[in-house]
């Protein structure tokens, strides 16, 4: 089942906004595929470009809904209306609300960020030797931290703060023993955070790049400077003003049919595999597989009730619509409809490489993520950062910045091009396909001027 809904400005002429309109059919051509496939449920895109929204498609279903009078199950189609796990793609948002913050001085980049959370002040650092057998080994294997870690390093990930599901570490194993995994942790973030302190360094700050709970940690920073919850201070200075009304750390009842189930493939998938010579070669792979099994379906979803712990790192589901007004913002350096949430050179220093000598991320730790390449991409404040396109092997453009979430759901926004584009879904892992470089190559070949 598709959908498609073209979106205009009347005031504006090129109602295309500079895209050949038959080559944007090909997009859904594409997406259509991924579902016919079975490599996704349901899935939708939306394209915008010049202050337009030239192209939108929508394919397949968001799940199956029962009707237990009738004794039947029907499809739910995947639309404009779906509601989805946004999982990572909520740390931009998170990094945003301590920019706001920043520019009104409650801080500054450089700061450590025991100043503020004094359970990192006496950080120690792995040595690369030992195992996790005990809390107590790991930490025999430890040096003092050389440097303490700084705001800015939490926003880039070179913290030296990892995640528990990586699998490749004694220290992300010391992170699954001790349930330092924050959504859906039964604790409050503050009680979370200052348990993650005592936890040992995967390497010494600021050496290596390191995919991380760091912007959960940012998002605790957010309620000591805002005083607030993180949830009222995204309410209060983001959802609010951008007209973000489905988006939060869960979802209403009264919302729960737009609330789509989680699928992962039949087969295989491992979101903590950053070897490139695991990752599966889809790309061509034109045969129908196994159809995608549900994973957490609304049924079931904790994702139905308020969190405990609001989680900067992921915790956030919303529609395309509501993440197309906040790209917009983004785009618009820092504006959206007569509101300012950011200067406009903030947004333009969000945008710059902050990784050392201007290096890409693969040269710093991860050569790979996801599915998605990072020779030739370093990292600005929040999201990365295309520093090479030929390198990164990707048909976009210098400088566009972008970010997904762990059930495949992705952004970028192309200053250059003057566009951003949305790809909402919920498959899990996101390392699953290339849906991500298939995408830029389905949008791209598009432009015409």
């Amino acid at each position: 089942m598709s959908t498609e809904r073209n979106v205009t400005n009347s005031l504006r002429a090129d109602e295309h906004a500079g895209f050949d309109p038959a080559r944007l059919d090909r997009i859904g051509v594409w997406l259509d595929q991924q579902v016919t496939s079975n490599r996704l449920a349901g899935a939708s895109v939306l394209v915008g470009r010049h202050g337009l929204q030239p192209y939108f498609h929508a394919s397949g279903i968001a799940g199956l809904a029962s009707d237990g009078a009738a004794g039947r199950t029907t499809e739910r189609p995947f639309d404009r209306d779906t509601l989805v796990r946004l999982y990572s793609m909520t740390k931009p948002v998170t990094t945003v609300a301590a920019m706001m913050l920043f520019e009104q001085g409650y801080f500054q980049l450089d700061d450590p960020i025991a100043r503020y959370l004094p359970a990192f002040t006496d950080m120690r650092v792995w040595t690369g030797e030992g195992t996790a057998q005990s809390a107590n080994e790991l930490h025999r294997n430890t040096n003092p931290a050389e440097s303490a870690i700084t705001v800015r390093q939490l926003m880039t990930h070179t913290s030296g703060l990892t995640y528990g599901f990586m699998n490749a570490t004694p220290v992300d194993q010391y992170y699954r023993d001790q349930g330092l995994i924050f959504p859906g942790a039964a604790q409050t973030l503050a009680s979370l955070v200052d348990q993650l302190g005592q936890a040992p360094l995967l390497c010494q700050p600021g050496t290596q790049w390191n995919y991380s709970v760091a912007t959960d940690v940012l998002g605790r920073l957010v309620e000591v400077w805002s005083g607030q919850s993180l949830a009222a201070y995204f309410q209060q200075a983001i959802f609010e003003p951008l007209g973000m009304n489905s988006t939060g750390f869960h979802v209403r009842e009264s919302d729960a049919y737009r609330f789509a189930d989680m699928y992962g493939p039949a087969e295989g998938g491992d979101l903590g595999a950053v070897s490139a010579t695991v990752k599966k070669d889809l790309a061509a792979n034109s045969d129908v597989l196994k159809p995608p099994v549900a994973l957490d379906t609304v049924a079931v979803s904790s994702f139905l009730q308020e969190p405990v712990l609001y989680s900067g790192g992921g915790g956030l589901v919303g529609s395309v619509d509501d993440f197309a007004n906040f790209c917009q913002c983004l785009l618009n350096e820092g504006e959206f409809q007569g509101t300012r949430l950011l200067g406009r050179k903030s947004v333009e220093f969000m945008r710059c490489n902050q990784l050392p000598d201007n290096r890409d991320m693969a040269s710093m730790g991860q050569a790979v993520w996801s599915e998605s390449n990072y020779a030739g991409v370093g990292f600005g404040l929040g999201f990365a950062v295309v520093l090479d396109p030929v390198k990164a092997g990707l048909l976009t453009s210098a400088g566009e910045h972008h970010w997904g979430g762990a059930a495949s759901t992705f952004f970028w926004i192309d200053p250059e091009e003057d566009m951003y584009v949305i790809l909402l879904t919920q498959l899990y892992p996101s390392s699953s396909y290339p849906l991500r470089t298939e995408l830029h190559t389905a949008v791209n070949q598009a432009l015409a001027d």
